[in-house]
């Protein structure tokens, strides 16, 4: 999501951004649709047989996390273009990352409460604001520092997952109180709090964020929870992008040996790790081990692998690179109106489908959306300078209103 001029952007960038962005809406899906704790369980809503496990199988496998890592991955790489920017034309670097990570979380709060529990907006602007201190640092010690985190964030991971294991006796009342507050993301929560939860999607708007203001976690709540995690991934972008691997400077060969050895090394394991949760009927201390504390050191991995894929397959002078990095132009946008549209299908404001689908069925409204963001993106670009909310967020960052229309266009 950066916001350099679109003279100077970085084709790379912009297309590993456009399938961030992307594969996003396929993770993010269950979390528009069925009940909250569906996200990481199938026994919570959309169904955990057949197709419907197919689908969470291949979700797992092949997205969970990773679409969020790799979106994480970009932000930190996006944040040093525009410091480096600042820099070069004699402004504040850091009052230009401060305001811009201030104005993102005001409108990550906004997309939260009034549209959808699942914003990273927010979260990326607090975890964005500090990451800027290492914002100067060479790659050896950006890639030590992104382990540094990824390893304390596995601590805290594991430190969880053992009060989860120790919970599940439920002989005493704090016993069962820790059981159910774990079910709300990764098992079946009491009839009870699934209930509220699908009533209140289904209310009207005001019902949307009364719900959300009283049950949701705050953005300073889920930073202790998964901040050493984003900024890992912070960090192994900004030294991605300063090591020239994610503007295409390394050689082929490099890149090929990444994607096989990073990809060949983590997919089986999360296969085995799939497996292994359907085998114990997904019981909730499998899912929050799979999901959470095994996947904490492999995702990075994967991530890179999937960077290394990406690069190896743009051609600057192709149709679909072409408009890949037009959806990553403007991915602020897609993200946004991603939200917009499937909150109005699954909402009580708009559609009121929210948990009468099955998991399954939900992906067929992935191509719809794939193909709008394809089409739109390049239409919209060809016109204007920036997307709709990359304007917005840029005016009102930098406290002015930014030039909208490409000079020929407004000329003409």
């Amino acid at each position: 999501m950066a916001s350099a001029p679109p003279t100077d952007r970085i084709i790379s960038l912009d297309v590993v951004r456009g399938v961030a962005v992307m594969g996003i809406l396929l993770a993010n899906l269950p979390a528009f649709a069925l009940p909250e704790a569906a996200y990481y369980s199938p026994l919570a809503g959309g169904g955990s047989t057949g197709w419907d496990r197919i689908v969470w199988f291949a979700n797992f496998v092949f997205v969970e996390g990773k679409m969020r890592g790799l979106f994480t991955f970009l932000f930190g790489a996006s944040m040093l273009v525009v410091i480096d920017a600042a820099s070069a034309k004699g402004d504040s670097a850091a009052a230009v990352h401060l305001r811009r990570m201030a104005t993102l979380f005001v409108i990550g709060c906004l997309h939260l409460y009034l549209l959808w529990w699942g914003d990273i907006l927010a979260h990326y602007a607090l975890v964005g604001a500090a990451a800027y201190m290492f914002a100067r640092l060479g790659v050896r010690w950006l890639v030590v520092l992104a382990c540094v985190s990824i390893a304390l964030q596995l601590l805290d991971d594991v430190t969880f997952w053992f009060v989860l294991v120790d919970s599940a006796a439920r002989a005493t009342p704090d016993q069962i109180a820790t059981w159910n507050a774990f079910s709300e993301g990764f098992g079946l929560p009491p009839i009870a709090t699934m209930l509220t939860n699908i009533e209140a999607i289904r209310g009207t708007f005001a019902d949307g964020i009364t719900y959300r203001l009283a049950h949701e976690p705050t953005p300073l709540t889920i930073l202790p929870l998964i901040g050493f995690q984003t900024l890992g991934a912070m960090l192994l972008g900004m030294a991605g992008y300063r090591s020239g691997f994610l503007t295409g400077a390394w050689p082929r060969r490099r890149y090929v040996l990444i994607a096989i050895v990073c990809l060949a090394v983590t997919l089986p394991l999360y296969v085995a790790l799939a497996l292994d949760t359907i085998a114990h009927g997904f019981d909730q201390r499998r899912v929050y081990f799979a999901s959470i504390v095994a996947s904490e050191p492999i995702r990075p991995v994967t991530v890179i692998g999937y960077v290394a894929l990406i690069m190896l397959a743009i051609d600057a002078r192709g149709a679909i690179t072409r408009r890949l990095a037009a959806v990553g132009r403007v991915a602020f946008t897609n993200y946004l109106g991603t939200s917009v549209a499937m909150t109005f299908v699954f909402s009580g404001w708009g559609m009121g489908q929210f948990a009468q689908w099955s998991r399954g069925d939900l992906y067929w409204l992935v191509p719809i959306m794939w193909a709008a963001m394809l089409l739109w993106s390049p239409w919209w670009l060809a016109r204007y300078r920036y997307g709709p909310l990359e304007w917005a967020w840029r005016s009102l960052a930098r406290g002015e209103r930014q030039t909208m229309r490409h000079d020929r266009v407004a000329k003409s």
